[in-house]
């Protein structure tokens, strides 16, 4: 394998990576917090059993990822800590409008309409970061990006149930939210394909974690937090989520977009849902039907499709310890 083939691969290995951790995060976080009669196929009852609000677990899980993550940079790396004052501004867009926006404006659409919706509606991402990317940002345009980004989004309505499923929920005001969060994704995407030109990806996400909980904080109120961190269970868990969906596949995202394009990365992560939905299926016995399988095919074809765009020169980047 070519020194650039051996690139593109790990590039879109670590988007897979990413993926999938957000998948396995959102099966986590729905076993660890499912009330106990709602558990099925013989798993054990979950160990918490107990509500908690989506948002102020993304918030806590924020908290707790920066917390993490700016100690061990802090022992191991703390060459990666340090920035200049002028970089402040855009982590601080980075970590409110690429991390926090997302999840916020994702919530907000779930209360609006359904979560069906609202993930169809995000994932519309790659359609902005593709049009952003080429129009005004020089990125190179070539016919399988359209055609992957086209594939990913039709997979990805066949796989949420869009069509044979239960259906979309639509009101202005959840589309309006929907698109926002289409919107911050893409953001973080492009935002986080200019960070890595400049930084190391674990210095773009400790401050935008940073600046995230920051928001969060403002947002919610410590009092939400303190109760999150309140017992041993719930704390350990939104520990455990910090790490797997927070820390590994962000810092993955990040360092696959110095390898392959924003679209051809987010296209990738549209796999999310599918290993989402499967694993809904092999762990919690929910129905997956022919649609949603042909809708997981689409989204690989997409992924693949992108891949058959050539290579182009990538920028020059310090290599990584």
């Amino acid at each position: 394998m070519s020194e650039g083939g051996g690139a593109r691969f790990r590039g879109y290995a670590l988007a897979l990576l990413a993926a999938f951790c957000w998948a396995t995060g959102g099966l986590t976080a729905k076993w660890l917090f499912t009330a106990p009669s709602a558990a099925t196929v013989g798993w054990p009852v979950p160990p918490l059993g107990i509500s908690i609000d989506p948002t102020a677990l993304s918030a806590g899980r924020a908290v707790a990822a920066f917390l993490l993550l700016a100690v061990f940079l802090g022992i191991r790396r703390r060459q990666e800590l340090r920035v200049s004052v002028r970089d402040l501004p855009f982590l601080a867009s980075f970590g409110v409008l690429g991390l926090a926006g997302v999840h916020f404006t994702y919530f907000q659409t779930i209360s609006l309409t359904n979560v069906a919706t609202a993930i169809l509606l995000e994932y519309l991402a790659p359609v902005l970061v593709l049009l952003v990317g080429v129009v005004f940002m020089g990125h190179r345009f070539t016919w399988t990006l359209p055609v992957g980004v086209a594939l990913s989004v039709s997979g990805c309505a066949l796989v949420v149930g869009a069509v044979g499923g239960g259906g979309l929920v639509v009101s202005p005001a959840g589309v309006a939210w929907g698109l926002a969060s289409a919107a911050f994704f893409a953001g973080y995407s492009l935002m986080g394909s200019v960070a890595v030109k400049r930084f190391a990806p674990y210095t773009t996400l400790v401050y935008g974690l940073g600046f995230a909980a920051l928001f969060w904080l403002v947002t919610l109120g410590p009092a939400s937090l303190i109760r999150l961190f309140s017992t041993p269970g719930s704390a350990l868990a939104v520990v455990f989520l910090a790490v797997v969906s927070t820390i590994v596949p962000f810092t993955a995202f990040l360092a696959a977009m110095r390898h392959i394009p924003p679209t051809n990365a987010t296209v990738t992560s549209t796999v999310e849902p599918v290993v989402a939905g499967v694993g809904a299926f092999l762990l919690f016995g929910e129905s997956l039907t022919i649609i949603q399988m042909l809708g997981g095919v689409l989204v690989m074809i997409a992924i693949v499709v992108v891949q058959l765009a050539p290579a182009g020169p990538g920028p020059t980047l310090p290599p990584q310890d």
